[in-house]
Order: C-alpha cells, then sequence, then structure tokens
C-alpha cells in the first residue's frame, strides 16, 4: 500500500518518482500540496485515503508552480476529486497552455541539468480545474496556513508557511538535497541546495526568495526535491545558504534572466551553445563504427579459416 510519510504535526511528505507531494490537515478536512510527475495519480489518491479514510476528498489543490514534476497529476487529481487546483496567477499561462515556461538551460552543468534535456518545457493544461490563490495570503481549505511569493524558480512560485510551528513548504525556492551533483541526485543526501538549476529563470529573484524565507527561521524544511529537514538547525543553515547564495558559474539566465508577465514569456536571452549532443553523437557514432571495424575483422578471421580448412 502507498502509504505518506509524517514529518510534522497534519503534514506528510510522499516521494512520487523524482518529486514530492505533501498532505496537509487531517480527517477533518485536508489539501493536497502540489501533484508530482505525470502517471501517479492512482498512487497520490491511495496514499489520501489511507491517510485521511476510503472516500475522503481534500478541500483544494495547491500548487507551488506548475512545472511537470509539480503539476503532473493536477488535472486528473482535480476532475477526480471535484475540487479546484490553485496557483498564483503569474502560473496561469503555462497551466493553460497560453504559454511554454522559459526555456530549460542544460548549460549550467551538472546533474539535472544533464537530465533535463529529456524533461518537457510544457506542462499540463489544467485549465478546465484551474483558479487563482486568494491574494491576501489565506491559504484555502488550511486556515492555520499563509502562502508567499516566492518567485524566480518559476514566475508565479509560492512556498506554504505555518507559523505555530514554523514549517515550511517551500517547493522548488530550496531544494533539501543537491540536484547539481550525481551524488546528491542519487542519494538524496540532505543539505539545502539551490533551485533546479536547468529551470530557474531569474537567478537575482531566486536569491530574494531564499532570503525571504530564511528570515521566517523555519524548524521544518519541506522542499519540492529531497527529504524534509527538521530541528534547531535548520534555521540557521537555511540563513548561511541564503547568505552564501550563488547561481551557477555560467548559463542562459545567470547573466541575465527571462522576462514574463500575466501572459507568459516575452523574452529570453540567447542560447549558449550546447555542445554536449554534439560530442554524445560523435562518441555513439564513434562506437559504433568501432564495433563495426571489430565485427569486420571476426568476419574476415572466420572466413580465412573456413578457406583455410
Amino acid at each position: 500500500m502507498t502509504a505518506a510519510r509524517e514529518i510534522a504535526a497534519d503534514l506528510a511528505q510522499l516521494r512520487v518518482s523524482i518529486a514530492n507531494v505533501y498532505f496537509a490537515g487531517n480527517r477533518n478536512g485536508w489539501a493536497l500540496i502540489d501533484t508530482g510527475v505525470p502517471g501517479y495519480t492512482a498512487s497520490i489518491i491511495e496514499a489520501a485515503y489511507a491517510r485521511f479514510g476510503e472516500g475522503s476528498r481534500p478541500s483544494a489543490i495547491l500548487l507551488t508552480h506548475g512545472h511537470f514534476d509539480h503539476a503532473g497529476c493536477a488535472l486528473e487529481l482535480g476532475r477526480y476529486w471535484n475540487v479546484p487546483v490553485f496557483a498564483h496567477p503569474l502560473e496561469f499561462p503555462y497551466l493553460t497552455g497560453k504559454s511554454a515556461y522559459p526555456r530549460k538551460d542544460p548549460t549550467v552543468g551538472g546533474a539535472m541539468a544533464f537530465l533535463s534535456r529529456f524533461f518537457p518545457s510544457r506542462t499540463a493544461n489544467v485549465g478546465d480545474v484551474l483558479t487563482d490563490l486568494p491574494q491576501n495570503g489565506e491559504v484555502p481549505g488550511l486556515k492555520d496556513w499563509m502562502w508567499i511569493a516566492t518567485p524566480g524558480h518559476a514566475p508565479g512560485h509560492v512556498s506554504f508557511w505555518r507559523e505555530r510551528d514554523a514549517t515550511l513548504v517551500a517547493g522548488d525556492a530550496v531544494a533539501t538535497a543537491d540536484l547539481d551533483s550525481w551524488f546528491g541526485l542519487t542519494t538524496m543526501h540532505r543539505v539545502i541546495s539551490r533551485p533546479p538549476s536547468p529551470f530557474t529563470f531569474n537567478w537575482d529573484a531566486a536569491r530574494a526568495s531564499v532570503k525571504a524565507l530564511a528570515d521566517l527561521q523555519p524548524f521544518v524544511l519541506a522542499s519540492g526535491h529531497g527529504e524534509p529537514m527538521y530541528g534547531p538547525r535548520v534555521a540557521d543553515e537555511l540563513s548561511r545558504f541564503a547568505r552564501t547564495f550563488t547561481p551557477p558559474e555560467h548559463g542562459r539566465y545567470v547573466a541575465e534572466p527571462a522576462e514574463t508577465n500575466e501572459h507568459g514569456v516575452v523574452y529570453e536571452p540567447p542560447a549558449p551553445a550546447d555542445h554536449l549532443p554534439k560530442v554524445a553523437a560523435g562518441v555513439v557514432a564513434g562506437v559504433f563504427v568501432l564495433a563495426g571495424v571489430i565485427y569486420g575483422k571476426k568476419v574476415r578471421a572466420r572466413s580465412a579459416a573456413a578457406d583455410k580448412q
């Protein structure tokens, strides 16, 4: 049975593939924060029923942002439970098919950047069930929570904060694993790290968002990628990370951000040359040539042996 893991009072984490979803609340009322990658609808429903009871449904589905690994099951779940999907209005162009996100940047380097070449730039169209978050910071279905604008990784990215126990669901504003490292990506070793680099379009805004989250002094830090972190050291580590926050050394959006508005992307800086696909193609071609040479030698050797007989 698929089961979510309790990480704080009335808050549980479920990892679906490369991302986390969170169940906030209890049997008297709950909401789902993010929906993971496509294909995990059944797993999320099963985990919800195991936690809240068979046939229960959330009062709302809340998105930190609309990237495919956070909104992948939003449409199916919204329709299945017949509940609205809430997001910041600046995410609407991407969640309704009006615009693609700023193009991913594999030239920042690292593990996630390499894999990003195989990830989609567009997300699911959830316009049928989409509605905007209240402007006053209230969170539908979660009276003890508030949402905070944390743009940079995505134009309308938000994080969710519960002040009474200093619990923060940060989405991709920060990660709790080093996604630029193959070790970090495969082990999910806990360390506060910058947002997923190839999908972050404005590094100055991302830095400011990390600073805003550090000012909250969280006791629990739950991110979209990586395992949750707890305890009195979390606030100190996040503050230290905010002070030393640096973007990648190079990449499309490092020197100049993309520009977006309520209609979607309006400008992207020129893309740096991405030599890896050509290098990879050359390596693959070389392997095939070498295999052909070896195979040819074996065929000629067999032929020569047959002639001697």
